[in-house]
């Protein structure tokens, strides 16, 4: 066990930290992801454009992530991460029935932003909080866990959309307002099963410094930075699904595909990742997503559009908690929220110029030119993988 204090109870096999932070973010994911699968949508029925889309997204996203980064570094700094998950699910959950008021695509924008501020504010503690919660051979299974129950929240957000739009079609803003209700009990069990991995006093990160970090920690975020440029808003996709032919009212089901094949696959690929190199496992799922979105760029067919969601489930299953699983193996047990701040902020603040030049593209140019540069971005990052795998020290 690691220096930390950190809860011993088992749930399912799992550290009861990782698993009560499992249940908050499926609860949290069912409300993104009910306004999430409609949002593209709802702003084109209000006059966005594909670049405002993208827009929004991206400076949402972006500006909020350079919370990850600071929030990240003071939870080391204070030794708690359960304050800042508070205040970072609150806010979120406070903002989502504010979407209901939206007329325009500037309040959209706002709104955003603000719960975007709480994911900023929560993600990096949190994270550190799963890492601080388990023993180091049980890291990639629990973010694996984690993944899982976020993708599940992915599934039941997205279908409970589909019953509303079923039953009364452009109910968005009801969608908006019953999307409340799951952050709400997030909440509560937030405050109720979650306990804090303490450290000890002496432990506490006391300065930042960018010299503290190893260089294979910066190498690895300079690939993730190549990967993220080409890897835009999710929102493009939904669009590109629509525009083939995919009415309004299933795009929630098309888009609920890819968080089905993730779930299933999550746990199983973060525990092989405690077993064999885990940049392995992130080739394979660079190269994936590249042949996803070759594909969204040159079919023109609703079938394999609807086979590439399902791959995308299996490109976000092999990467996602195995990049966190990795920057928590690079980096000190003391500096682990700091170095997963630095990662998530990374992931956002690329998302804006990824945004901008998919959605400049998707409107100036042609509907399959940001799909092929999200795969050509994509290859290049596997290709720079392999050489992080080469170059690895013996010892490690």
């Amino acid at each position: 066990m690691s220096d930390e204090k950190t809860v011993r109870k088992k749930i399912f096999g799992f550290s009861s930290n990782v698993f009560y932070t499992g249940i908050v973010s499926f609860l949290t994911d069912i409300s993104t992801k009910m306004v999430y699968s409609v949002m593209p949508m709802f702003l084109m029925s209000i006059g966005a454009s594909k670049t405002s889309l993208s827009l929004i997204e991206g400076v949402a996203e972006s500006t909020a992530s350079l919370l990850k980064a600071f929030s990240g570094y003071w939870s080391d700094k204070i030794g708690k991460n359960k304050p800042f998950m508070l205040v970072g699910y609150g806010l979120s959950t406070v903002v989502m029935p504010l979407y209901a008021t939206v007329v325009t695509p500037v309040q959209m924008l706002f709104y955003r932003f603000a719960e975007r501020v709480g994911k900023g504010i929560r993600t990096a503690p949190r994270d550190s909080l799963v890492a601080g919660s388990v023993e180091q051979h049980e890291t990639g299974k629990s973010f694996g866990l984690h993944k899982a129950m976020d993708n599940s929240g992915a599934i039941l957000g997205p279908l409970l959309a589909f019953f509303i739009l079923s039953l009364k079609p452009d109910s968005f803003r009801f969608i908006f307002l019953l999307a409340a209700i799951p952050g709400i009990l997030g909440i509560i069990v937030l405050i109720f099963g979650i306990k804090e991995a303490k450290k000890k006093k002496e432990s506490l990160l006391q300065k930042f410094e960018f010299r503290n970090f190893p260089k294979r920690f910066y190498l690895f975020l300079a690939i993730i930075f190549i990967f993220t440029l080409g890897n835009s808003t999710d929102a493009l996709l939904i669009v590109k699904a629509n525009e083939v032919g995919v009415k309004v009212t299933f795009i929630p089901l098309v888009y609920l595909i890819s968080s089905i094949i993730s779930v299933a696959l999550a746990i199983p690929f973060g525990s092989l990742s405690d077993r064999i190199d885990r940049e392995k496992l992130l080739i394979a799922g660079f190269l994936i997503y590249a042949m996803v979105y070759f594909g969204f760029g040159f079919t023109g067919n609703i079938r394999i559009i609807i086979v590439l969601f399902a791959l995308y489930g299996v490109y976000s299953a092999l990467t996602d908690g195995v990049q966190k699983a990795l920057v928590s193996d690079l980096v000190d047990k003391n500096k682990k929220g700091t170095g997963l701040g630095m990662y998530n902020a990374l992931l956002g603040i690329t998302l804006l110029p990824a945004s901008l030049i998919a959605g400049l593209l998707y409107d100036k140019i042609n509907s399959s030119i940001p799909f092929y540069f999200g795969a050509i971005t994509a290859v290049l990052s596997a290709l720079l993988m392999v050489v992080f795998v080469v170059t690895k020290p013996k010892n490690r």
